[in-house]
């Protein structure tokens, strides 16, 4: 009886056809979704007052939250973010309470931002 033999060649470019698949940029779109559905549901309204009454902030946060996936040369890169100024962005949330060492004029805000708060959710899943 002939014993059947093989050859491994490996394929210097697998990582990269991976990392460049179709498959690769859903996996990581889904990630991305997931996480922007997640901030979009604990997203702050804003109800307060503005110094113009014609301005309107209610859910301007929440719809400002994006999920993107782009080629990079290395292969896809997804991500989840909001496109809201960075004022929007810092105070929103809860968090520990202050202290005299947490101050947000020293350029650390003690609250939890919400976006943290859904990769957090993300981590847990």
């Amino acid at each position: 009886m002939a014993r059947a033999t093989f050859r491994f060649v490996p394929n210097p470019r697998m990582y990269d056809e991976l990392a460049r698949s179709s498959q690769m940029r859903d996996a990581l779109m889904d990630a991305a979704d997931r996480g922007a559905d997640v901030a979009r549901a604990i997203a702050p309204s804003y109800t307060g007052p503005t110094y113009d009454p014609t301005v309107e902030r209610h859910g301007e946060y929440r719809n400002s939250i994006y999920s993107a996936a782009a080629m990079r040369p290395n292969g896809w890169r997804a991500e989840f973010g909001a496109t809201a100024a960075w004022w929007g962005q810092v105070e929103f949330g809860s968090g520990r309470p202050a202290t005299s060492r947490d101050r947000p004029q020293a350029g650390w805000s003690p609250k939890t931002r919400t976006l943290g708060r859904a990769l957090d959710a993300l981590r847990s899943a």
